[in-house]
This record gives structure tokens, C-alpha cells and sequence, in this order.
């Protein structure tokens, strides 16, 4: 297929693109790059893309394309509540905007990023499959609900939505993040000797590696129309569901000499839960989730110490909404997030 990735120069595009072109397909890219640098490590062979905010995003920009494979998001807890206005205006209203325009152009399918976070304070131990109440208790996870609701509105015959739930993405990627659970205290134990968390650890929390989600989604782009149209799926493996405190056994026995400190200072976390991925496996039989906690947790030490993470990168470089707000700070971005200096759109060179 042509397939066009929206965000493929964040986090976890960058580890889809050469996923989904290896699967055979020509990539195109959509991105205002506000998260394309720094780059840890080489540098990525990104596609040629366009660089237009999604906002922005006309009928013209995706004419020509068979699949949509939307990422492109304020992407996560903490900077989705910086404004929860403009979350809901990047995260819902355009990201549904972007699928009605998908739909009428004649792309037939479109895959969304959606998360594991919709089920928020699920009120149980028991792991929740797809039809369990959601309970999102961040403007993050609330404008997923709202697009899931919308996307399925919108499937008719010739438009398949899918919505990917993703659980909580760890691993490396040359655009890393280190604001995610699994990276962060990797990051932290070997910068400070430390296993810091601030929770009481006892939260669940499903984690899947990032390049997992990026074959579950190729995956998705193949599977017969009837086996994935206008549904959701968890993504993540049942081996991967823990708690909080189990997450920071792993990276202490990946980080030698690490001590876990846990300090409960930000009190009970409301967001816990467990999430039942026996649905994606009926669906999707040839995709399994194969990274584990303990693999990731030592993939991402070894990542480190080869690519000379320090505690600037760490703190200020590879933190997302410390980044966003040393951009806005210096004037590189508008408090609307748009980029400054934007004009009109151009091709993204690799």
C-alpha cells in the first residue's frame, strides 16, 4: 500500500517507518518535525514527508493514498495537561477532522494510535479486554475515548477504521523519549545509582516495546477487512502487565549496583490497570509481542552507555514537555505549539 504515517518523526514513527517499508509498503511522512532532533545516535533515513501541522492538514495532502497510520499526538499524560484545551484540539478535533478528509478522499483504511490509558482507574486486578468500561482520568486519555467514538461513526463500506490501544511504549529509538515509565527509570538508575519511584509501586501498568506496536500495526494494514474493521485492540502481551514495583525490579537487575527507592511522595496514582490482549491475538494470529520488561530494561542500558546519555540529554533533551517548553521559551514555537518560522508545506528530505 501507500501509506502515509502521521508523526513519523517522533518517537515511535521513527521505529515504524522502516517496519512498515520493509513489509513492502512506500511510507510518506506528515510532521512538523517539532520532535525530529536530537537524534541519539545515527541518524534516522526518514521518508520524504510533509512538513504541515496536523490542524492544518487538507483533502489535497492525502489524495493518492490507501492507508492512514495515525501517531502524530500530544503524547502523554503530563504535556496533554499543559493545556488540556489545545489537547483536545490536536488530539481529538484534528486528529477526527484528519480521518473525515481520509474517508471522503477514498483512503480505505485508517489505523489509530490509541492507548491502553483509556481504561484509567479501572477499579480492578482482573484484566480488562476491549469491552470494559473505559475511565480516562487525563485530557490525554479522555481525547483518545472521544476519537475511538468518532472513528467508529465515521466506518461505513469503503472506510475501515482500526484503533490500536496501545500499552505503555518502552525501548529504544533514536528519537527516544525518556519521560515513559521503563526508560525513565532505566535512564535515572544509571545517571544516579538510583531506582526512583515516586508512586507507592503498586499501580499496574501494561508496557509493549515500540517496535512491537510497530509490527502489531503492520499487521493491521494486512489483516482481511473483516477480521479489524471499526474495532479496537489492545496491543501489549499479558507477560508484560505489572506493577509499578515489579517495572523497577527489572531495571534493577539490569543496572548493576541500582537500588530501588521508593518514596510514594506523589501519593496513589489513580491511573491502574490490567489489560487482557486475547482479542489482538484472534485477530492478528501472525503478530506477537515478543520484547519482554527484562529484555527492554537491558536493551535500553546497553543503548545508553553506547550513545553517552547524560544527565543534560536526560533531563532536558529527551523529556518531552521540557523540550516543548524550552522551544516555546526561546521563541521557536507559538503557544498554539505551530511552529514559528512555518510557511508553506515542502518535502521532508530523508
Amino acid at each position: 500500500m501507500r501509506v502515509l504515517v502521521t508523526g513519523h518523526q517522533g518517537y515511535l514513527g521513527t521505529v515504524m517507518v522502516p517496519v512498515l517499508q520493509q513489509a513492502g509498503h512506500e511510507v510518506v511522512g506528515l510532521d512538523t518535525g517539532l520532535f525530529a532532533t536530537p537524534v541519539v545516535g545515527p541518524k534516522p533515513d526518514d521518508p520524504a514527508g510533509i512538513n504541515v501541522d496536523l490542524r492544518d492538514v487538507t483533502a489535497d495532502d492525502l489524495q493518492g493514498f490507501e492507508a492512514v497510520v495515525h501517531l502524530a499526538a500530544l503524547s502523554n499524560d503530563p504535556l496533554g495537561a499543559l493545556d488540556p484545551e489545545l489537547t483536545y484540539d490536536i488530539n481529538h478535533r484534528a486528529a477526527t477532522r484528519l480521518a473525515t478528509l481520509a474517508r471522503d478522499v477514498g483512503v480505505k483504511r485508517f489505523l489509530y494510535a490509541s492507548t491502553c490509558s483509556v481504561y484509567g482507574a479501572s477499579g480492578t486486578d482482573e484484566a480488562v479486554g476491549e469491552d470494559a468500561p473505559m475511565r480516562p482520568v487525563t485530557p490525554y486519555a479522555e481525547s483518545k475515548v472521544r476519537v475511538e467514538d468518532d472513528l467508529v461513526a465515521l466506518a461505513d463500506d469503503d472506510f475501515t477504521p482500526v484503533m490500536l490501544r496501545n500499552a505503555t511504549a518502552f525501548g529504544f529509538s533514536p528519537r527516544l523519549r525518556c519521560d515513559i515509565v521503563l526508560n525513565n527509570l532505566v535512564g535515572h538508575a544509571l545517571l544516579t545509582g538510583k531506582v526512583m519511584v515516586m508512586s507507592d509501586g503498586t499501580p499496574w501498568r501494561p508496557l509493549v516495546h515500540a517496535a512491537d506496536i510497530a509490527t502489531a500495526f503492520a499487521a493491521a494494514l494486512e489483516a482481511p477487512r473483516d477480521d479489524v474493521h471499526a474495532q479496537a485492540f489492545n496491543i501489549g502481551s499479558d507477560a508484560n502487565n505489572a506493577r509499578v514495583s515489579q517495572i523497577a525490579d527489572a531495571v534493577a537487575e539490569a543496572v548493576p549496583g541500582a537500588r530501588i527507592e521508593i518514596t510514594g511522595e506523589a501519593g496513589g496514582d489513580p491511573r491502574s490497570y490490567r489489560v487482557d490482549f486475547t482479542k489482538v491475538g484472534r485477530a492478528l494470529p501472525q503478530w506477537t509481542a515478543s520484547w519482554s520488561i527484562p529484555d527492554g530494561a537491558h536493551e535500553l542500558v546497553e543503548a545508553y552507555g553506547t550513545h553517552g546519555l547524560d544527565e543534560v540529554a536526560f533531563e532536558r533533551d529527551q523529556v518531552r514537555l521540557k523540550r516543548l517548553q524550552a522551544r516555546i521559551d526561546h521563541g521557536e514555537v507559538g503557544t498554539d505549539l505551530r511552529p514559528v518560522a512555518a510557511s508553506a508545506r515542502r518535502s521532508l528530505q530523508g
